[in-house]
């Protein structure tokens, strides 16, 4: 499954972080901590690739708590790059990102504000971020992808500054695994996906990943062997069976999506650091390339 889904206004909120860039000391890097890999976008990364970054990965509450570790230790592990695991609404998990930013932008006199740029995805919490760190609502916030779109300043603390920018999906998600992971995270609206072929993945993801644990949450006897069948079990179970026992499998996909993202599973990650793929981040950068 490769997603073509890139709205207008996104092309215009590339060229205003691109703009914004020479000004800023630190960028802010919001990754969805299940899916960090396939939630950072490469586009973004290219065009800040030359400044300090902080990434935070967001929504670690509903990720696996030693995959997120893992994924901690690989991200510290690079030049000039800090990760934290977050919660855009608990305040606790964000008194550090001041501190750290200003480590990262240890070059920045006294005298003013460090000034960070906030970049990600749609959906992956910027806006809650803002909110919470200005102890106000400032952001708009909202449930589905691409809500904010205008560049808002913001003010943390004597010694931060951030500016708040809108989610922008690259042109084409080339990888195929990753397609499917940011449609099964929320991060792609409903209406650009297939439910049925999201569905049938994630079904398998968690068939191979947490077995135990979708076990559990569905009541089975005994696991199924494949991502059909698991979500027969599931229409079974959830009203999802039509006239004649014949399993709605769509209906069974919205089951399993809502209750993923809404970490009604457990604490699921969708990938790893061992799952990055082979292709290097040079080749990943040039296919973005043909569409800027």
């Amino acid at each position: 499954m490769t997603i073509n889904w890139y709205p207008g206004h996104m092309h215009k909120a590339r060229r205003e972080i691109k703009n914004a860039l020479p000004e800023v000391d630190v960028v802010i890097e919001m990754l969805d901590a299940r899916l960090p890999f396939s939630s950072a976008n490469p586009v973004l990364a290219k065009l800040a690739r030359h400044k300090p970054t902080l990434k935070l990965l967001s929504k670690s509450d509903l990720a696996d708590p030693e995959i997120t570790a893992e994924w901690i230790a690989y991200f510290n592990e690079q030049a000039n790059t800090r990760a934290l695991p977050i919660v855009t609404s608990d305040i606790k998990t964000l008194q550090p990102i001041a501190r750290t930013c200003q480590q990262l932008a240890s070059q920045v006199r006294e005298s003013r504000s460090v000034r960070a740029l906030v970049i990600g995805i749609p959906n992956v919490g910027k806006s809650t971020l803002i909110n919470s760190l200005a102890g106000k609502k400032i952001a708009k916030v909202g449930n589905e992808p691409a809500v904010t779109r205008r560049q808002q300043k913001i003010q943390v603390g004597d010694r931060l500054q951030i500016t708040d920018t809108p989610g922008v999906l690259w042109p084409r998600i080339e990888q195929v695994s990753s397609s499917y992971r940011l449609a099964a995270s929320g991060a792609i609206r409903d209406t650009a996906m297939d439910y049925e072929y999201v569905g049938l993945w994630t079904a398998e993801s968690l068939l191979e990943r947490y077995p135990e644990a979708t076990q559990a949450r569905y009541k089975l006897k005994e696991l199924p062997t494949t991502g059909e069948q698991l979500l027969i079990e599931i229409a079974s179970r959830r009203g999802g069976l039509r006239a004649g026992g014949i399993a709605d499998l769509h209906r069974a996909s919205e089951v399993l999506l809502h209750e993923l993202r809404a970490g009604l599973i457990g604490r699921i990650s969708l990938e790893r650091p061992l799952d990055i793929p082979l292709a290097t981040e040079e080749e990943n950068l040039s296919n973005t390339d043909e569409a800027e």
